[in-house]
């Protein structure tokens, strides 16, 4: 208590101009404080999912962000040099009385390089189990109508 009464002391001693000041300049500290702070932090990604299998993908995750299992999925906060994707390969009905069973499937993949105006992680399905990311600032991307992925490290 005896710190809280000599704080209070030493804030009525002071001139009632200074007073005004700090009580005018702490809000607009704390604002710009936070503005810094949040312009910083990339923004929440859009994840859109493309399967260029002959299985459906029943449902994704990107580092535990739920994927869905087609189109796009706002938002979630998609960081880190390496990212867990995860899926569930579906089943046609065809592939279901062939007795196909579901797989769960898990890869690690370099985080693509991204700027702050990417909002779109694009996640393409090939076959072989192989899974490639692409940033962008739109729907559109270089992987679309590729039938095969890519080399790794390859940029398209």
């Amino acid at each position: 208590m005896n710190r809280i009464n000599k704080g209070l002391r030493r804030w009525r001693a002071l001139p009632a101009s200074a007073r005004s000041l700090i009580k005018l300049l702490l809000p607009v500290a704390l604002v710009l404080t936070y503005a810094a702070w949040a312009y910083t932090r990339m923004p929440g990604a859009i994840l859109y999912g493309h399967n260029h299998t002959d299985r459906p993908v029943f449902s994704y995750f990107v580092n535990e962000a739920w994927g869905g299992n087609g189109g796009a999925v706002c938002c979630a906060r998609i960081e880190g040099d390496v990212l867990t994707v995860q899926w569930i390969k579906g089943r046609t009905g065809e592939q279901v009385r062939q007795g196909v069973e579901k797989e769960t499937i898990t890869r690690q993949v370099p985080n693509p390089h991204r700027t702050r105006q990417d909002k779109y992680l694009h996640v393409h399905f090939f076959p072989g189990d192989q899974v490639r990311l692409f940033w962008s600032p739109n729907l559109d991307s270089p992987y679309e109508n590729l039938k095969e992925a890519p080399k790794e490290g390859t940029t398209p």
